[in-house]
């Protein structure tokens, strides 16, 4: 049963931080210290997700329950109780959107009430979006009487500031759901992190992020995208498309139960097949009776996989040939999540795309349990990479005189003029 909020002993050491991932197949809690020498892990809870489907929460009690006892694993372990954390937002179909707003500098030199003054004008443009929810914000670039260049421009004489800004927004509705879960495990949300900016953060070495790279994670339940360049955070999308509808291919197609079709994926699963998988063959129990047992080879399964992998391509593709980013983020593919570690994933990828495909798992971390140095837990690792990088760029939002294509054109700009 849930415990009464007075009757948590709460730590107030901040030093200390938590992160939370609720995802589609599985809730993981990292607790760790924020030392001089970098990041130590605590503590780590991870649980089964129960009410979850496609990222989004379909019943509040079970996915509040898997919360809470991902929580207090994580809590045990580490000998504190949190209260707050930093959350992973994979749902609400995520966008971008890319803008830049404006101030006049009153008394010739920018202080930090101008920069808030700007970023405040900013999230009143995002925030007037109808049914969207602001995740993210950061700074793509600064300009003093539009002059690019300046990283940190306080102090400095100036008539006008001016930022560029990517905003990151999702649908209202399961990110109030999304937060109403952890507001039922007695937790306040320190900050909401988009779920591919988190996982790029884990996996993609900051020299890539300065060369430009894309990120792709696919889970259970959706596949994410991010893309940086100059070590900006300059794209994010999110799809309700993951690993779990292969196992439901999987069960559909062989006729056994979906625990029995997920372990079949883990152990044979394979995109590009081999020769001699034609004649690798493996057992398995059908869903009519517990006495019959089937077989198939692990070419007959590739081509039940390889459908729903095309289609995940398929979208990644289009994404990527939609979006004015993906010039600036160069050609480099960084691939994780469960998903990719799926057999011939990359390679399968990599001609898909046209592009050098890669499989990562999250940075090594001090106390970081092997069993989520894993790609299926670069999210919640990312989230702590984010909070150890000051969240990974300023949060904030938009002012509407600022044209998209004119936009684009002013960020390209930029970026040609970084390199």
């Amino acid at each position: 049963m849930a415990r009464e909020k007075g009757q948590r002993r709460r730590s107030s050491a901040r030093h200390v931080t938590g992160v939370l991932d609720i995802g589609t197949s599985k809730v993981a809690c990292i607790i760790a210290a924020m030392e001089p020498a970098g990041l130590r892990v605590l503590g780590v809870g991870h649980q089964r997700a129960e009410g979850m489907k496609g990222g989004v929460v379909i019943d509040l009690d079970r996915a509040e329950q898997a919360a809470r006892d991902a929580v207090a694993g994580a809590e045990r372990q580490a000998g504190v109780e949190l209260n707050a954390v930093h959350v992973a937002v994979a749902c609400g179909r995520l966008k971008s959107l890319s803008f830049r707003a404006r101030a006049d500098i009153a008394n010739g030199l920018v202080s930090d009430a101008d920069i808030d003054r700007v970023l405040s004008a900013g999230e009143a443009y995002v925030g007037r979006q109808p049914g969207r929810a602001l995740v993210h914000m950061n700074e793509v670039a600064m300009r003093l009487d539009g002059m690019a260049g300046s990283r940190d421009p306080r102090g400095m004489a100036a008539r006008e500031l001016a930022l560029d800004l990517h905003a990151v927004t999702a649908d209202e509705a399961p990110v109030r759901n999304l937060s109403m879960v952890v507001g039922r495990c007695y937790l306040d949300i320190a900050s909401h992190v988009p779920a591919p900016l988190a996982s790029a953060l884990a996996v993609a070495s900051e020299d890539e992020r300065r060369l430009g790279v894309t990120v792709v994670d696919i889970g259970a339940g959706t596949t994410g995208i991010a893309m940086f360049a100059d070590d900006r955070f300059l794209y994010a999308s999110s799809a309700p498309m993951g690993g779990a509808q292969m196992t439901f291919d999987i069960a559909r197609a062989l006729h056994t139960p979906l625990a029995e079709a997920e372990r079949i994926k883990a152990l044979y699963g394979t995109v590009v097949s081999a020769p001699s998988d034609e004649h690798d063959v493996f057992s398995y129990p059908s869903a009519d009776d517990e006495g019959i047992v089937d077989q198939m080879t692990k070419a007959e399964l590739a081509e039940v996989i390889r459908p729903r992998v095309t289609a995940i391509g398929h979208h990644i593709r289009q994404r990527l040939e939609e979006c004015e980013m993906t010039a600036y983020a160069g050609r480099s593919v960084v691939l994780t999540g469960g998903v990719s570690q799926l057999t011939g994933l990359a390679e399968f990828f990599a001609a898909e795309l046209g592009r050098p495909v890669r499989v990562a798992g999250p940075q090594a971390i001090e106390g970081l349990p092997p069993a989520l140095s894993s790609s299926a837990f670069s999210t919640a690792v990312g989230l702590l990479v984010a909070k150890a990088q000051g969240g990974a760029s300023r949060r904030m939002h938009r002012s509407r005189d600022a044209e998209k294509g004119s936009y684009l054109t002013r960020v390209g700009t930029w970026l040609r003029e970084g390199f």
